[in-house]
């Protein structure tokens, strides 16, 4: 029996399915029942994201064409502009026809003609009675076309009034995508990366054991994740090496028995577990420094918030004379040491982080992110999430004249793991670095 269920499709051609997108059951059984009957109107959007080589282009297409749904697969890296993307799609909803594989060339030149060509083709293609899908791959390119084609697509059922679905596949996230004006939010699906599987008893054996360790002192099923994911790693080193089996319980147990009762001293305490910052020190030659040993190592925050996080950083270590050095285009290199008077050998992160304005927060924030930010409500109710998990701190009272002032609490290591997430070299606008 195939693992995957549907009314429609016959058991063989689920078979066939199931063994074309192995370790991807779950994504294709999710899209499965989004997309439901043929005749059924599906979700209008759907936005499907993760790393490259994950499978998201794979899959669509192998699912599409097994399934023998009505699609049009478009590279929006070879469409780079609206008017060839529109034309691109008109061509090949004519394809679709058996009788007609060679579709002729459809000018289109702006959205509005396309919403009107494309029910003209739906008609013309005999498809009023199912779902049609568009798959814009590299959906990403759309952010550098004209402002109504994203949101265009995303109500493209909408303003159609057929039967269609608009699956976008792109490697960043859907918060980099929205619009500022606000738009019909689509259906979002992850593609994790691919990784070594194993077997269902597998797991639950180093289930069982690790229950075993942390059960007496632990049953919060948030941290009991977190533990069990912390530390699979670690169990599987023997079968990684070729050392045991999986069915070698005991050879298993004791290669993580010592370090789980390590792991203990940690629960709750989001820190990092020791056979992790045993290998920081040796990476680092340094004994006596637990590198990232920190709360805030596992917080998860918005991409904006990173951004705020890290601009916030940058005005509590590097003096207010330097922002034109580090954040102004086009104004050329500054020597160091027409900064340095006094203080020529005192390093800013010796002496901890100093207070600085919101404006000066939000000019260093306009310059390092590349996307234009406006200045709403969301970016300040973000700078108030910062204060309340304590990543920043308010100094003084924020109903004075002159504006709230902020400090940056983080440590060093940490800014750096998150600007490492949003592909941001801190380093290099850091003046102490310099």
């Amino acid at each position: 029996m195939p693992n995957f269920e549907h009314p429609e499709y016959p058991e063989a051609t689920l078979l066939h399915l199931e063994s074309m997108v192995p370790c991807r059951e779950s994504q294709v059984s999710s899209l499965m029942s989004i997309f439901g009957e043929r005749q059924h109107f599906s979700f209008p959007s759907i936005f499907i994201y993760g790393h490259t080589s994950s499978g998201k282009t794979y899959v669509m297409q192998t699912l599409l064409e097994t399934l023998e749904l009505p699609h049009v697969f478009v590279n929006c890296v070879e469409c780079f502009t609206s008017r060839l993307l529109l034309e691109e799609i008109l061509t090949q909803l004519q394809n679709l026809s058996s009788e007609n594989k060679h579709g002729s060339h459809v000018p289109c030149d702006t959205f509005n003609d396309f919403v009107c060509l494309f029910k003209q083709e739906i008609i013309t293609q005999d498809l009023q009675n199912q779902t049609v899908y568009i798959v814009l791959d590299k959906a990403e390119q759309l952010r550098e076309m004209e402002a109504n084609v994203l949101p265009g697509f995303l109500r493209l059922q909408e303003m159609t009034d057929r039967n269609v679905t608009v699956i976008f596949l792109s490697e960043i996230v859907w918060e980099l995508f929205r619009p500022n004006t606000g738009c019909l939010e689509p259906f979002t699906l992850y593609f994790p990366d691919y990784s070594i599987e194993y077997s269902a008893d597998f797991y639950a054996a180093y289930i069982n054991i690790l229950l075993g360790v942390f059960y007496t002192v632990c049953r919060d099923l948030k941290e009991l994740r977190h533990l069990a994911a912390l530390n699979f790693t670690k169990y599987c080193e023997p079968v990684v090496r070729g050392e045991a089996n999986e069915r070698d319980t005991r050879r298993l147990w004791k290669n993580i028995e010592s370090h789980l009762k390590k792991a203990m001293q940690t629960v709750y305490l989001r820190e990092i577990s020791s056979s992790q910052w045993e290998r920081i020190q040796q990476d680092d030659g340094e004994p006596g420094h637990l590198k990232g040993l920190s709360a805030h190592a596992h917080v998860e925050l918005p991409y904006y918030s990173k951004f705020l996080l890290i601009a916030a950083y940058l005005a509590s270590y590097n003096p207010a004379r330097t922002d034109k050095r580090f954040f102004l285009k086009h104004h050329g290199k500054i020597k160091k040491t027409n900064f340095l008077k006094k203080h020529e050998k005192t390093s800013n992160h010796l002496l901890g982080p100093k207070p600085f304005p919101l404006d000066r927060l939000l000019a260093i924030l306009y310059s390092i992110v590349d996307n234009k930010v406006a200045p709403t409500a969301n970016i300040f109710s973000q700078i108030t999430s910062l204060v309340t998990l304590q990543l920043l701190t308010l100094v003084g009272h924020d109903d004075k004249l002159d504006g709230p002032k902020y400090k940056c609490t983080v440590s060093l290591d940490f800014i750096r793991a998150i600007a490492r997430t949003v592909n941001f070299d801190i380093i290099k606008y850091l003046y102490d670095f310099l």
